[in-house]
């Protein structure tokens, strides 16, 4: 891949993941006042809008027919019930719990790629992956304050496996798809599926609207315009270009920049731990995107193979 396009790739799976991260805080705000499945299709709504406009500013189109199945699978699996999964699973373990349970996410993508997608998996992405995995653990044990509550109860474990395990089948139906269709296209198009999905919470989300804050309405927004429309864009765009292993361990920096905006925005100062955690995540990630230098051939060896 040339050397701009490459760049171009690297600087949209960074907005993703600073994007993504952003997420943690604003659900945190508007899942106090929004059940699971409410919440997951105000925020499905809101992007389906934002990209159907732009879609339709841009003139794209419906995708070509080879695209729909990796579109419909993504839709459901990852814009429909991850969402919701994940947003309820939250409610019943603690941030601690969820951040390791929903981070073998990555691991299976790059599982399920080589199986379905035939990606390698080099040395350096499964020492990158085990490096940020290590540090996920860390920021969750960090962040669970070791408070043996039973809190984290098998119930939400399950819902955060669950989320995890349909992250992973999500990204890896969505990577073919990529292959006729654009970045745009497929996320619209699985945005309008994971809604259509969502529509049964339709009623829910009418009655919790009337009654919800304006700063929880306003979080909930935030997240269908940016963390959807605008991250999931990105991350298309990204992932046409990339294999959908190195993309998933991209993800593993979110936790760290998860750490730093709470940091930043609630005033929740990190430990020590915490800090060595997202240390190691963002480590890992690095770890997992290099690749090793090319040997360039000798002026001498070229002449001797003339």
């Amino acid at each position: 891949m040339p050397i701009r396009s490459s760049r171009l790739a690297l600087a949209a799976a960074g907005v993703t993941v600073v994007l993504w991260a952003s997420a943690f805080v604003s659900i945190r705000s508007a899942g106090a006042a929004y059940s699971p499945g409410a919440l997951a299709l105000g925020r499905l709504l809101a992007g389906s809008l934002v990209l159907g406009a732009v879609l339709l500013i841009r003139r794209e189109g419906f995708p070509p027919r080879a695209a729909w199945p990796g579109i419909v699978t993504s839709g459901l699996l990852w814009f429909g019930v991850y969402m919701v999964v994940l947003n309820w699973g939250e409610q019943e373990v603690d941030a601690g719990t969820a951040a390791m349970v929903v981070n073998i996410g990555p691991i299976l993508i790059a599982l399920l790629g080589a199986r379905f997608l035939k990606e390698a998996l080099p040395p350096r992405l499964l020492a990158g992956m085990a490096v940020s995995f290590a540090g996920a653990m860390a920021v969750g044990l960090s962040m669970s304050g070791g408070s043996g509550q039973g809190h984290a109860s098998v119930l939400g474990v399950v819902l955060c496996l669950l989320a995890a395990v349909a992250y992973a089948g999500g990204v890896v139906a969505q990577k073919p798809a990529l292959a006729h269709g654009s970045a745009l296209q497929v996320t619209t198009f699985g945005c309008l599926v994971g809604t259509a999905g969502c529509l049964p919470f339709a009623g829910r989300l009418v009655e919790e609207a009337a009654r919800a804050p304006w700063p929880a309405t306003l979080n909930m927004v935030y997240l269908g315009v940016f963390p959807t429309a605008l991250a999931f864009t990105t991350w298309a765009y990204a992932l046409a270009r990339t294999t959908a292993g190195r993309m998933g361990a991209t993800t593993y920096a979110v936790p760290a920049l998860v750490v730093l905006m709470a940091w930043l925005v609630l005033g929740e100062l990190p430990g020590l731990l915490t800090m060595a955690g997202g240390a190691l995540c963002l480590a890992g990630v690095a770890v997992s995107r290099s690749r090793p230098k090319t040997p360039v051939a000798s002026s001498a060896g070229t002449a001797d193979r003339a």
